[in-house]
């Protein structure tokens, strides 16, 4: 197990983006932080401080909370390969899927209490009697009944779930229900996700947020965009003039590395391109295989200058996701198997994971170059891959499942598509976007006020000082 350090952000700077009655509602929940949990300290367990939704926003919120005076600290569980296989595994389950196919039962569970007993014996060290910890999704559920032994009050967030109950869901919750009940709360982004025999008074709804000020999604000009692409051989053409620097989450001066091997599949993407845009991990539901065969098999109905760009991670930087390498190396041969002209149009790309804030700024070039940004996930708990193009006042089309629900209002902040599997209508909704710039304009204007509104951080740190305040048995703020 280690400790990810993270440093002290002001809260204030969020004021900028909001209304002065929010700004002085943070502010007021920010001094209760500070006397509610003063003399405790806020832990925030994870399987990873890179790649992925949850460690971004892991990154942002803890930074904040540390910002206004709370200790807020966070750490990662070591695991064997087996215990991520089986993780990812329930992870898939608990979307509805089988994913590897593989048991969980009684061999399962052994390995699975046996790797969270390692770290338990770490973290009894560390978390205080009257310490409030958020444990975060399947692999950290089976340290519940040990932090709680130690006095800690100790609540539960699963970031990941399924409107509808499936067998593949229901194995997933019988494994993990055991662990769930101990837990003083749980948080599910949708309600629909909490299963059935959760306390209702236990369960709490809490969606993700994004923060505008990281390198992923801080304001770039184009100069700035292009120049990051072209160093780094995503976009053709040769060198950009804009600036390459960036600034780090923790305020240093950062500068973009030359890349050589970013591209692999259908190398740099041609200037002047129009791109078609899915930014994600290489992971079954997020179907990076079904856009490209959607992209390949309908190539005649679209625009002759629109090119399809598939961004994942760097697959050997991701530790807690066996599966990444395999689906990476099926969209390659998915890719080889087309004709020349096809191939020339599909680019497959890498980002390195040695240097997260570079990664999250060539996200951010990315999704502020395309010209529409897809996320055609087969289920979704939540998706800051939704939220972050719709923030920068892209055009997303995405699939109608999970929380992508309660981010895009079809035709009005984005287009939904209500069979993730009809990759005919996949295609009708980008071609809507693709032939009327009108649309895409009004799409990406509503977008960003939408996230504006409902996913900025303000949002998720009052919730969480209210979990926190529910916790330790503190009265509702009369205020708030």
């Amino acid at each position: 197990m280690r400790e990810v350090e993270v440093d002290a952000v002001p809260l204030d700077r969020l004021a900028v983006l909001v209304d002065a009655e929010r700004a002085v509602r943070i502010g007021r929940y920010a001094e209760r932080a500070r006397t509610m949990l003063h003399g405790r300290t806020v832990w925030n367990v994870n399987a990873t401080a890179q790649g992925g939704g949850v460690a971004e926003m892991l990154h942002a919120l803890l930074a904040y909370g540390r910002g206004v005076g709370v200790d807020t600290r966070w750490l990662v569980v070591d695991g064997t390969p087996d215990f991520f296989r089986l993780t990812k595994r329930l992870h898939n389950q608990l979307h509805g899927s089988p994913g590897d196919g593989g048991p969980i039962g009684d061999v399962e569970r052994a390995v699975y209490d046996s790797v969270l007993g390692v770290n338990l014996v770490q973290l009894r060290t560390l978390v205080q009697p009257g310490d409030i910890v958020l444990l975060h999704d399947p692999q950290t559920v089976g340290l519940v009944t040990g932090l709680r032994e130690v006095g800690a009050h100790v609540a539960w967030r699963c970031h990941v779930g399924r409107d509808e109950t499936n067998e593949h869901t229901d194995a997933a919750w019988a494994f993990l229900r055991p662990y769930v009940e101990q837990a003083d709360a749980t948080v599910f982004s949708r309600r629909a996700f909490a299963p059935a025999w959760t306390d209702p008074t236990g369960v709490w709804v809490i969606p993700p947020s994004l923060d505008p000020f990281t390198a992923k999604n801080a304001e770039l000009a184009l100069p700035e965009v292009e120049a990051a692409l072209r160093h780094t051989g995503i976009l053709g053409d040769g060198e950009g003039h804009g600036d390459l620097a960036f600034v780090r989450r923790h305020g240093a001066r950062g500068v973009v590395r030359s890349h050589v091997h970013l591209m692999g599949a259908g190398g740099p993407v041609p200037p002047g391109a129009r791109v078609v845009l899915q930014v994600s991990r290489w992971d079954r539901l997020k179907d990076m295989a079904g856009v490209l065969t959607a992209f390949a098999t309908h190539l005649p109905r679209l625009p002759a200058d629109v090119h399809l760009v598939l961004v994942g991670p760097d697959v050997s930087g991701v530790s807690d996701d066996p599966e990444g390498a395999l689906v990476l190396a099926e969209c390659e041969k998915l890719w080889s198997e087309q004709d020349e002209e096809t191939r020339a149009r599909i680019h497959l790309c890498s980002l390195p994971m040695d240097d997260i804030d570079e990664n999250a700024h060539l996200v951010n070039a990315l999704q502020r170059h395309a010209t529409v940004v897809v996320q055609k996930s087969l289920e979704e708990g939540f998706g800051l891959t939704v939220t972050e193009p719709m923030w920068k006042g892209k055009p997303v089309v995405a699939s109608a499942v999970g929380g992508i629900q309660d981010q895009i209002i079809d035709g009005e902040s984005g287009l939904l598509l209500e069979d993730p599997a009809d990759l005919d209508a996949f295609v009708d909704r980008l071609l809507e976007v693709l032939e009327d710039e009108e649309l895409g304009v009004r799409l990406g204007t509503a977008a960003r006020a939408r996230v504006r509104d409902r996913f900025l951080g303000d949002r998720h740190l009052i919730q969480y000082v209210d979990l926190f305040a529910a916790l330790l048995g503190v009265p509702p703020d009369p205020v708030a």
